[in-house]
């Protein structure tokens, strides 16, 4: 039986003593019954926080509210029992396979109760990462995409620490914590006939209680909030929550939860909450792609935009809903916005058909009357291919580019990162040369 799956059910029946011993007991002249007896430990633990409501859930009644964000970032001395081995673990997960802040299987995750208590990865003897319970901002579980075994990854966005904000300039300051990327497989055969669990529920229910206090917990993408119409080519017939995007050059997923939209999973993950999104808007709008660009607000009053290019037409109506009903601002006439944001089919019933607009032209054909319109007054001799390279690849930053020559990105990552200008280009090439005028 997993460490995990012992811990909370110890603690989901830490009252009836009783209970507890025949839960047990049950559990070894029939271990297949590992899993139910979790899950029902779950359940009891999730019954027992109720009146308890994360954090990022109370914003989501009232989208349009800010969620009040405490500025001083906490030291690493504010979880100095996690550093120190001494200090007891109340529970582990062994075995666990990190991308980073250390891109290595360590022997196993350790969960430190009390002040100065956190999580703490453990190998050879030493502690290799560590972060209070105070120091998390969010964690996320998200399916990965595109594998032919069910793999789920654990994303922790510490307090200050979001893969947009600058790191302190001033060296008195301390750094925020490490962001922290570990992966769940689902278990071979043989694990699941011994008890052990298809999902990382045991894991999300040990996590959410001791981020309880905190008034976190972890976030698991939900139809209501966003489902990608896209159908999985790994896992047909269950629902799929990611969107392939591009930032620049670089290849990876959008999820748009119930706190904040993510993207990744190259170091840094992005996490664009709620409350720090300035702006939304659309642009490069094609027959099969488009654009999503984010404004973020920073810390001194400015702000950037961030650009996800070649994203899925087919996605734009759950996309702008999500939008929409979270009362994130559209900046669709932002002044200072090269080129202008089209409006975009809501509903897609065959392939290049489009919702009628009142004078009779459809939404995609003025984005395209319009696309054309643009491009033959800025150049008489257009070239498609130019155009998409620098529309739909973009450039990365140099954090990114120091990143994937020193450790190297998640698994294949190399080849993803062969093929992004090329891909981008054909595809608004292509559709470019499509484009009719009427």
């Amino acid at each position: 039986m997993a460490t995990s799956d012992e811990a909370q059910i110890t603690k989901a029946f830490s009252t009836r003593p009783d209970l507890q011993k025949a839960v047990f007991d049950a559990i070894k002249s029939t271990p297949h019954h590992t899993p139910l007896f979790a899950s029902i430990s779950a359940y009891i633990l999730d019954l027992q926080s109720s009146s308890h409501t994360n954090g990022a859930d109370a914003t989501s009644e009232n989208p349009t509210k800010k969620r009040k964000i405490d500025n001083e970032l906490p030291t690493r001395a504010a979880a100095a029992a996690v550093w120190d081995l001494k200090t007891k673990a109340e529970a582990e997960i062994k075995d666990v396979s990190f991308t980073f802040p250390v891109r290595k299987k360590v022997e196993k995750v350790e969960f430190v109760g009390g002040k100065g208590g956190g999580l703490r990865a453990v190998g050879g003897g030493e502690v290799l990462a560590g972060v209070g319970w105070g120091d998390i901002d969010q964690i996320f579980c998200l399916p990965v995409p595109e594998k032919p075994k069910k793999q789920w990854h654990f994303v922790l966005i510490p307090r200050g620490n979001n893969g947009l904000q600058p790191a302190p300039t001033d060296p008195s300051q301390p750094s925020p914590p490490d962001q922290w990327l570990w992966t769940f497989s689902e278990p071979p055969k043989k694990d699941l006939e011994a008890g052990s669990s298809p999902t990382p529920l045991p894991t999300i229910t040990l996590l959410n209680t001791y981020l309880r206090p905190y008034k976190r917990a972890v976030v698991e993408p939900r139809k209501e909030v966003f489902q990608s119409t896209i159908p999985q080519s790994q896992h047909k017939g269950e629902p799929g929550f990611h969107v392939k995007a591009f930032r620049g050059s670089k290849e990876g997923w959008l999820y748009f939860t119930n706190v904040g939209i993510v993207f990744g999973f190259k170091k840094p993950v992005l996490f664009f909450g709620f409350e720090g999104i300035s702006t939304t808007s659309y642009t490069s709008v094609l027959q099969r792609t488009f654009n999503l660009v984010v404004g973020v607000e920073s810390g001194d009053g400015g702000g950037e935009e961030v650009e996800f290019s070649m994203i899925d037409q087919v996605d734009f109506a759950g996309i702008d809903a999500y939008v929409k009903g979270r009362g994130l601002n559209d900046a669709s006439l932002a002044a200072g916005r090269r080129g202008v944001v089209y409006g975009v089919n809501a509903v897609k019933e065959e392939e290049n058909e489009a919702v009628e607009g009142d004078d009779g032209e459809t939404e995609l054909q003025k984005a395209e009357r319009a696309l054309q319109d643009q491009e033959d007054e800025e150049e008489e001799d257009y070239d498609p291919g130019s155009e998409g390279e620098s529309e739909g690849s973009g450039s990365s930053s140099e954090e990114e580019e120091e990143y994937e020559g020193g450790e190297g990105g998640e698994e294949g990552e190399e080849d993803e990162e062969e093929g992004g200008e090329s891909l981008v280009r054909k595809e608004l090439g292509s559709d470019a040369e499509d484009v009719e005028v009427d």
